[in-house]
């Protein structure tokens, strides 16, 4: 069992960074969405942070040429009229300048999108504010782009599961991923937590600022520009549901069994059911009485031991794991 497990009346409940884990896939009710952020992005104090973060960073001058150290003294003689344009909407985001690098690697070319210094401030403000809203729910097997984590804790989850027997290792790539992100379908994940228009609209205008190629930057369509501090978060927003998919059967089964204790109702009707698919009669008596609810139960080991997923499977259940795998071999 995992260090982290709580035993509380009759069984065995799993611990909080699972619980809260397959939960995120969904839930009984939805989540109360985050209201008038676009204020905290501009207040003082967070943007006094960005700048710092800005400055220490530094980076190239984007399309405009300006430098961090020409930021300062510009915001000094701007920022009134550049906060009301972003409180009025009609702020518009400079086109990014691309940059092609070497890969690591040494195969090929990564093309990267350089924001304004401006810009950069902006979505830095942004990002410290988003952080807290959606970083607390990805998957706790995500690293990458994330405060506190990094490539050591990795390193240390991959010693763990070697140790815990796994010998089989999978290295994927998605191809090209930034540069073919659906823009309708990353602002529909955002706004499940985000519940400012406004926001939500300047983090669009974002997306969809073009590449100055030539003197001109039409609007970009698909993608989102490697280089901008919003770029990481945003991918992660993205990539989290692909990271909780191989939990999805998990958190269906659990609805399942939680489904069944709302259907066998009473606390005497719900041992009598665990005694009859095999559960030691105290143990049985002891859950059934326990007074948690259906969502804590369908968790806990005494549900998981009297509805295992075999039965569940030979009930008609179909795994999407094994269905995606079935599919995947056969093209």
């Amino acid at each position: 069992k995992p260090k982290d497990s709580r035993k509380a009346a009759g069984g065995t409940r799993e611990g909080p960074g699972r619980e809260r884990q397959a939960s995120a896939v969904g839930t009984e009710e939805p989540r109360p969405k985050a209201e008038g952020l676009l204020e905290e992005v501009l207040r003082r104090e967070n943007l006094m942070e960005a700048l710092k973060r800005v400055r220490s960073n530094r980076g190239a001058p984007g399309v405009d040429g300006m430098t961090v150290e020409a930021l300062t003294p510009y915001l000094k003689e701007h920022w009134p009229r550049i906060r009301e344009e972003l409180l009025g909407e009609t702020y518009v985001p400079s086109p990014i300048r691309r940059v092609e690098i070497p890969k690591p690697d040494g195969k090929g070319t990564r093309l990267l999108g350089i924001p304004t210094v401006l810009d950069r401030l902006i979505q830095q403000a942004i990002l410290q504010v988003l952080t807290p809203v959606f970083d607390p729910h990805f998957s706790v097997s995500s690293y990458g782009f994330r405060p506190g984590r990094g490539c050591h804790d990795a390193i240390v989850a991959a010693q763990a599961h070697v140790e815990a027997g796994y010998r089989f290792v999978v290295d994927m790539d998605l191809e090209k991923f930034f540069d073919r992100v659906n823009h309708d379908v990353l602002m529909a994940r955002v706004a499940r937590r985000i519940g400012d228009k406004r926001l939500l609209r300047l983090i669009r205008r974002y997306l969809t600022a073009g590449a100055m190629v030539e003197g001109i930057a039409p609007a970009r369509e698909e993608g989102t520009p490697q280089g901008g501090p919003l770029s990481p978060l945003l991918s992660n927003i993205l990539l989290d549901d692909l990271g909780k998919e191989e939990e999805m059967d998990q958190w269906i089964r659990r609805k399942l069994r939680a489904v069944l204790w709302r259907q066998w109702k009473r606390p005497g009707t719900r041992a009598k059911r665990m005694i009859q698919r095999g559960i030691e009669r105290v143990r049985a008596w002891t859950s059934g009485m326990n007074g948690r609810g259906p969502w804590w139960n369908a968790g806990a080991s005494h549900i998981n031991a009297a509805v295992p997923a075999k039965w569940l499977y030979q009930q008609g259940l179909m795994s999407l794991l094994a269905e995606h795998q079935r599919l995947a071999s056969l093209a």
